[in-house]
C-alpha cells in the first residue's frame, strides 16, 4: 500500500516515530497515572519530534530520543499548577482480584511507594525492556549512572515487596 501524499518526510517520520508511540504512551502513563494526560503528552511529544526531526543524526538512537521527549513532557505537565490541583481519583480496583492478580498489584503498589525517578528508571529497563544504554540516552545520563539508579531502584523496592510478604 502506497501512501499518497507523496511527501516523504512524512513518511520518513512515520516509520522512524509510529513504532514508538505505544511505549511512549506507556512511559507517559507510568510517570503521570492518567491515561488522559499520558496521551496529551505523547501527543505533545510527536508534535516535538516533528519539529525537532533535524537534530536526530542517527536513526538507530530514535527511541531514545523519543522517550527522552516524552519523558521531558511528562515532567513539564507534573511541575504546572493544574497537575498538582486537579486530579481524577482511581476507582478501578473494588472488585476480588485472583492470586496471580494480587502479585501484580503489590508490585505496582510497591513501584507506586517509590519516587518518580525510580518509577521511571525501572519502567524503561524492565517494563519497556530498554537496554541501559538506551535508559541511559534516555534521561540524558551516562551508562555507568543508569546502571546505578537501576539498581538503587531495585533495591529500593525490595523491602516494600518484602513488607508485603510478611503481612
Amino acid at each position: 500500500m502506497t501512501i499518497e501524499s507523496g511527501n516523504d518526510r512524512d513518511v520518513a517520520f512515520d516509520s522512524l516515530i509510529g513504532p514508538l508511540v505505544e511505549p511512549g504512551l506507556r512511559l507517559a502513563f507510568s510517570m503521570l497515572g492518567n491515561r488522559a494526560e499520558a496521551e496529551d503528552a505523547t501527543q505533545d511529544a510527536i508534535t516535538q519530534a516533528w519539529r525537532n526531526l533535524s537534530q536526530l543524526r542517527d536513526r538507530s538512537r530514535a527511541r531514545p530520543w523519543f522517550l527522552s521527549i516524552v519523558a521531558n513532557r511528562c515532567r513539564n505537565l507534573r511541575r504546572t499548577n493544574w497537575f498538582s490541583t486537579v486530579r481524577i481519583a482511581d476507582v478501578f480496583r473494588a472488585a476480588p482480584i485472583a492470586d496471580t492478580q494480587n502479585e501484580r498489584i503489590d508490585l505496582e503498589q510497591g513501584l507506586a511507594r517509590l519516587p518518580l525517578g525510580d518509577r521511571q528508571v525501572l519502567f524503561m529497563r524492565f517494563y519497556l525492556d530498554l537496554p541501559v544504554d538506551e535508559v541511559a540516552a534516555s534521561l540524558g545520563i551516562s551508562p555507568a549512572a543508569a546502571k546505578g539508579r537501576i539498581y538503587r531502584a531495585c533495591k529500593r523496592l525490595r523491602p516494600s515487596l518484602l513488607e508485603e510478604d510478611l503481612t
